[in-house]
């Protein structure tokens, strides 16, 4: 009866050729556990998702006849899924000895059944703002290429325009295309050494960065122009600061917030808001009287000892929870980017955790990402970490019981002018 409900195991051969196992079972990984998925966390396998091949990773499943696990030769495989979704377990495989770290994505548990792959994940956010089915890539091009002939002194959409076309950034992708969310990098330097930061890593860490950091600072003249040409070309526009391709944005805040007074002084309109480690509680107030709407405040962990093993912070974990208190106090729209990683955000410890901070803080938003690392890499960060886990479906209840205020999702919202 189990095999006709949960997905059947996939993996590949050396080639990249996949396949659906006729007995096995598809497995979850949570933690340190190996489990079947929960068939109320399983989806198809959405539109846009990226299938990855894991070397030097064999591919496992459950026998629904005997409850063994069987270890196959050939290679597990996983999804990424697509933006709007977020994974409820990551692939399940036994490593081979001293594997290369896998490069910095998520990597989700999938299966296949009746036709169809399924993938252990929820939909949390139904903004199709990262979405680009139909969209043809000479449309993008056409977009950067009328923008950089008719600012072509202007840095920063120089810079984005190569986001778009060798990194493939759907944010630099929506600027080209005039719609939604707005990119703004702007900062070099960090103040954090997140173990997975996506711009930089140092030679020892065993894995390449998925894009370069931007190389220059864009003037507050940029900034703002760049602003401006999004506001006369999208509906409900909204422009972020901090994004994948830069440093801690805060670091370089007083230019930040001229280039925020240029914009507002041009009556520009739209939501203006900043993806940040939320490290310079100092910021917050000047950034809001200038015209900031809203602020993102990045976490793996609630817990002070489990955030600064991951983020490895030059600052103090009270100045994020000042920044938080100081952006409410300045009426701004208060998001956690929480980057979900099942079998570890999801314990008693980590919930109860997260609902003091909703309640001490009074924080709007939660935005549930996936953290994008080598799972067992992480894993390793926290070997103590073993406490049962109750899944994304529960910890979303439970915070949702306990703070009825706040609402989640995947994307910053638009909040108006």
């Amino acid at each position: 009866m189990a095999s006709k409900k949960i997905p059947h195991l996939v993996f590949a051969d050396a080639k990249g050729n996949i396949y659906d196992h006729p007995h096995l079972l598809m497995l979850v990984r949570k933690g340190q556990q190996w489990t079947l998925p929960r068939p109320d966390e399983l989806i198809e396998l959405p539109l846009e998702s990226t299938f990855y091949l894991l070397p030097q990773r064999k591919a496992i499943g459950l026998d629904p006849d005997t409850g063994a696990i069987e270890v196959l030769d050939e290679l597990a495989i996983a999804a990424f899924v697509a933006p709007g979704y977020t994974l409820t377990g990551h692939a399940a495989y036994v490593e081979a000895d001293n594997p290369p770290a896998l490069p910095l994505f998520a990597y989700g548990a999938v299966g296949y059944l009746h036709g169809k792959f399924w993938v252990s994940a929820l939909q949390v956010d139904q903004d199709k703002r990262q979405v680009f089915t139909g969209i043809k890539q000479a449309q993008i091009v056409k977009g950067l290429k009328q923008l950089l002939q008719k600012f072509p002194q202007n840095r920063l959409l120089s810079h984005l325009s190569n986001c778009a076309l060798t990194y493939n950034c759907p944010a630099a992708k929506n600027l080209a295309l005039g719609r939604f969310e707005a990119p703004l990098p702007t900062a070099q330097t960090c103040n954090a050494r997140c173990v997975g930061c996506i711009s930089y890593q140092p030679n020892t860490s065993g894995f390449c960065a998925t894009q370069n950091r931007i190389t220059f600072t864009p003037s507050p003249q940029e900034i703002a122009e760049v602003m401006s040409i999004h506001a006369q070309r999208a509906k409900n526009p909204i422009y972020s600061f901090g994004q994948g391709c830069e440093g801690e944005p805060l670091t370089g805040w007083k230019n930040i917030l001229k280039s925020i007074q240029l914009f507002r002084q041009q009556h520009g309109k739209g939501t203006i808001n900043i993806n940040t480690n939320a490290s310079f509680p100092q910021a917050i107030e000047p950034l809001a009287k200038a015209g900031l709407n809203s602020i993102r405040v990045s976490l793996n962990s609630a817990r002070k000892t489990i955030y600064k093993t991951y983020y490895r912070p030059k600052y103090k974990f009270k100045q994020v929870i000042e920044s938080i208190l100081e952006a409410k106090k300045n009426s701004l729209f208060v998001s956690l980017n929480y980057l979900y990683f099942p079998g570890l955000s999801d314990t008693e410890q980590e919930i109860t955790a997260l609902i003091d901070l909703i309640s001490d803080t009074k924080l709007d938003f939660i935005q549930l990402r996936n953290l994008n690392l080598d799972p067992q890499i992480y894993l390793n960060l926290y070997p103590d970490e073993t406490s049962p886990c109750f899944g994304l479906k529960n910890f979303m209840t439970r915070i949702k019981k306990a703070c009825p205020w706040i609402n989640f999702g995947y994307f910053n919202p638009y909040l108006g002018d």
